[in-house]
């Protein structure tokens, strides 16, 4: 098993003052009503494009991408607003117009010599996306912060802290492909659905799912978590993701499983056994589902939103490392199926009549991005040579990218103490 290797060098960028870009048109103002399922995940996700050099180099780029963000805010525009809490209680944008962040900055380097990006790092990739000095709370920073920093070998890395309350993968990979289109001069495929009231809870709602990804389970961070975590990633090539469905049907209780119900079940084991779990102690199992096509009728195409949902699985660490890997993915494939549009509009009700939020406790979650195609934005620059996150928002998220040139491969990354790191690392040995 391939394991990517930690970044090494000491990259220096020197940032220029940063800039509100303003919608280029005349947009609409006041309160904008973001779902009940925007609610649960209202992180910032940091992510980075590097495109290498061509002919014209860097030169314009800034100015480019800047100029494209400006048109593209147009069709976008709750992202030049700011973040606000409703009387209700609830996360919504004050549509203000004021603009999102941009700054320009240049690297002291060749994009090549800031080693491995595959590899989630918050200090070296850190860097590249721009923090809003002293903020303290998601409120403080705007839905969109964007900078892009040249380096000397002509290439650029267009690096993005954007909202997750604002889109999901789907819709934030639109965004980034509308805003590449826009610099080309070139009109948007996927126009964006701004209205999200078609999430509205029912009246009135109506609970009837227990969402087992709310259920209290003991919190063994203390005892799990004591050391500084370590990140590394995992390749999974299409020989090996092959062969791990092939285990999980050989016992014959499994007549089919997909890669990701493989690699999920196969993951959540190894690391349950890193960490050293107890037997009778519960572990749980979190993945996103996209709602698009489960949702009845199906949502508009281009909605610029969250339509995904939690769903789960719970049960001991001696069940599941006691049991074979077709067990785990029957679990996994258990979680999948529950997801029906009765069980996502439970979901948005749920969170109507509780504004409870998923706890992490004891818990993995998976957030696969394999089947987004950031790899395709282009800018004018070409598609990037890569594209992925800065960091795992929290130490009980596993990333899923697709890797290499077919992008047939999947790149596992994650976050672990690092006695465990090392377990883990055997384990990968399939």
């Amino acid at each position: 098993m391939e394991k990517v290797s930690n970044n090494s060098c000491e990259l220096s960028v020197k940032h220029e003052e940063p800039t509100l870009v303003p919608p280029a048109q005349k947009t609409v103002k006041g309160p904008y009503f973001l779902s009940n399922l925007d609610q649960n995940i209202a992180v910032p996700v940091r992510t980075i494009y590097c495109f290498k050099s061509d002919s014209k180099g860097n030169k314009d780029a800034v100015k480019v991408i800047k100029d494209a963000l400006s048109k593209v805010l147009v069709h976008y525009y709750p992202l030049a607003g700011r973040l606000t809490i409703s009387s209700e209680g609830k996360l919504m944008v004050n549509c203000t117009g004021e603009g999102a962040v941009f700054v320009g900055a240049k690297a002291d380097c060749a994009i090549e010599e800031i080693g491995d990006i595959t590899k989630p790092d918050p200090i070296t990739l850190g860097k590249l996306v721009y923090d809003i000095p002293g903020a303290r709370t998601i409120l403080e920073i705007p839905p969109l912060v964007a900078q892009v920093t040249n380096f000397k070998c002509g290439g650029f890395v267009l690096g993005l802290c954007l909202n997750h309350c604002m889109f999901d993968g789907i819709g934030a990979m639109e965004f980034v492909n509308s805003w590449g289109e826009t610099a080309r001069g070139l009109p948007l495929k996927v126009p964006p659905f701004l209205d999200r009231s078609i999430f509205e809870a029912r009246k009135p709602p109506r609970i009837e799912f227990q969402h087992q990804e709310f259920a209290q389970i003991e919190d063994i961070s203390e005892t799990l978590y004591k050391e500084e975590m370590l990140y590394s990633t995992f390749c999974f090539d299409p020989e090996k993701l092959e062969l791990l469905k092939k285990k999980a049907k050989e016992d014959g209780v499994l007549e089919k499983c997909t890669t990701f119900e493989a690699l999920t079940a196969f993951v959540w084991r190894a690391r349950t056994r890193a960490l050293g779990m107890k037997p009778e102690q519960q572990t749980k199992l979190l993945f996103a589902v996209d709602g698009r096509p489960r949702f009845e009728p199906s949502i508009p195409k281009g909605y610029a939103g969250n339509a995904i949902v939690l769903t789960n699985s719970i049960c001991s660490a001696g069940e599941l490392l006691e049991n074979p890997l077709s067990f785990a993915v029957g679990l996994v494939q258990k979680a999948v199926n529950m997801v029906t549009d009765s069980y996502m509009r439970s979901a948005i009700d749920y969170f109507e009549v509780t504004r409870a939020r998923p706890s992490l406790a004891a818990t993995l979650l998976v957030t696969t991005w394999s089947r987004l195609s950031f790899h395709t934005t282009d800018f004018g620059w070409g598609d990037p040579i890569f594209s992925g996150p800065v960091t795992l928002p929290e130490k009980e998220v596993i990333l899923f990218l697709s890797h290499g040139k077919e992008r047939k491969s999947i790149n596992v990354l994650l976050g672990l103490p690092a006695s465990a790191m090392k377990i883990f690392e055997e384990l990968m040995q399939i």
